[in-house]
């Protein structure tokens, strides 16, 4: 081998990921699963219809779900930690804007003891108020340094100013909001959305027969307010009509930019393409922001832009901090770039580096099992057809330069950019 002589670059005409095996509990639970791997390891991801677009108050859906780990009928939390700690589980909880996530990583042999824990948890918990007031006191000190940071301040006036008050992405959370919280709030979010007939089931990794039997007999049996079915909810966008947004932080050493406006959702059929224009714009290292802003500019130590996807819509984003003083020049350098790709086509060159950069990503995202489970939740979660992945290759393949230009004299558009700006107000 000559190692003075680069590797021949294989293109990637086909790409298949593991299907998974799916199938119903006897109580209507969709079960998916994603049999793959060699280390005797299982992960259970319990899914239930219930984020922040149901619930009647802010922060209701994430501390419903924090508190799941908090204490239950049966045990203590800290009893609850020592046994998932002892038997070698790991235990994530999460929540996101249409479903709560309860995940749990186990040894297969100690499968039935992990099991009994979490089927407590999800079963049978008490939001207990002790508990609750230090995840909240904890909470409020997290929240505290965060609207200190221009980014955050700048995401939350983005997206604000794009979806309008009445709409969750709009609904602003104050200190104040985290005070509301009590355990009679989170039962009632609990109650409403944490049922058999709300649920759906992943397992993933060296999954056996005596794997879905047990999971079978803990969760095939109907419980909670199984017959309760909760409509689809929808919300207005109420964008304002000032394109430039500040927010003064005066002891900001630099200032935050984020420029930004809705934009289509993952279903649509000129999204895969898209994805292309976005990477090739600012979504890796080598993309046009970077290379212009940061490399040659030395405006930033790094600018992305990207589409970040909530129920109803997509947020096209450019986003960067830099020094105060900057601030105008780089906006406008990211216009320029904008007015490149509509009146300019991408050269071949450039366009086969962001094919290889996003085909291997492709590869590196789906080799290992549960990173498979992480693709297939992500497919039932957004409402995606399983062929999303192949069509997502052959999107990469196939897009033309004439058809990137198209794209960002569609979607890239600097009328509809809103111009984001937290930091220190110049003189």
């Amino acid at each position: 081998m000559d190692r003075t002589i680069q590797p021949e670059i294989q293109i990637l005409k086909n790409f298949q990921i593991l299907a998974p095996v799916r199938t119903t509990l006897p109580n209507g639970i969709p079960l998916t699963v994603i049999n793959a791997g060699e280390q005797d390891v299982v992960r259970m991801d319990i899914l239930f219809a219930g984020g922040r677009w149901q619930q009647s108050q802010k922060l209701q859906a994430l501390f419903a779900n924090r508190m799941l780990r908090e204490g239950t009928a049966k045990y203590a939390a800290v009893t609850i930690a020592e046994k998932l700690d002892y038997y070698g589980s790991w235990l994530e909880l999460s929540s996101a804007s249409e479903y709560a996530y309860i995940t749990v990583y186990s040894l297969n042999k100690y499968l039935a003891k992990t099991l009994e824990v979490v089927e407590s948890m999800i079963k049978e918990p008490l939001f207990p108020e002790k508990e609750l007031r230090t995840i909240l006191d904890t909470n409020i000190q997290q929240y505290l340094v965060n609207i200190s940071k221009v980014d955050f301040l700048a995401n939350r006036s983005l997206l604000k100013s794009l979806y309008g008050k009445q709409h969750p992405c709009g609904k602003i959370v104050m200190e104040e909001d985290y005070h509301a919280i009590t355990p009679d709030v989170l039962r009632d979010f609990y109650e409403r959305h944490y049922h058999s007939g709300n649920c759906s089931i992943f397992l993933s990794g060296k999954v056996t027969e005596d794997t879905i039997r047990r999971v079978a007999d803990t969760f095939g049996a109907s419980f909670g307010q199984h017959q309760l079915q909760m409509p689809k909810v929808s919300f207005p966008f109420a964008a304002v009509s000032e394109k430039r947004i500040f927010t003064e932080r005066e002891d900001a050493m630099q200032s935050a930019v984020k420029m930004g406006c809705t934009t289509i959702t993952r279903e649509h059929p000129d999204y895969p393409k898209l994805r292309v224009l976005m990477t090739l714009f600012g979504g890796y290292f080598g993309s046009r922001l970077m290379s212009n802003i940061r490399e040659e500019k030395g405006y930033t130590y790094g600018i992305s832009a990207g589409i970040m996807f909530y129920p109803d819509s997509g947020v096209l984003v450019v986003s960067t901090e830099t020094d105060n003083k900057y601030v105008e020049p780089l906006i406008q350098e990211v216009y320029h770039e904008i007015d490149r790709l509509h009146h300019e086509l991408v050269p071949d060159e450039e366009l086969t580096m962001v094919r290889n950069y996003m085909l291997g990503e492709m590869c590196r995202s789906y080799e290992s099992p549960f990173s498979l489970s992480d693709a297939w939740i992500f497919i039932a979660t957004s409402g995606l057809t399983d062929d999303y992945f192949s069509r997502s290759l052959h999107a990469v393949n196939e897009v033309t330069p004439a058809e990137i230009q198209d794209l960002a004299q569609r979607y890239l558009c600097k009328e509809t950019l809103k111009e984001v700006i937290a930091g220190k107000k110049l003189a």
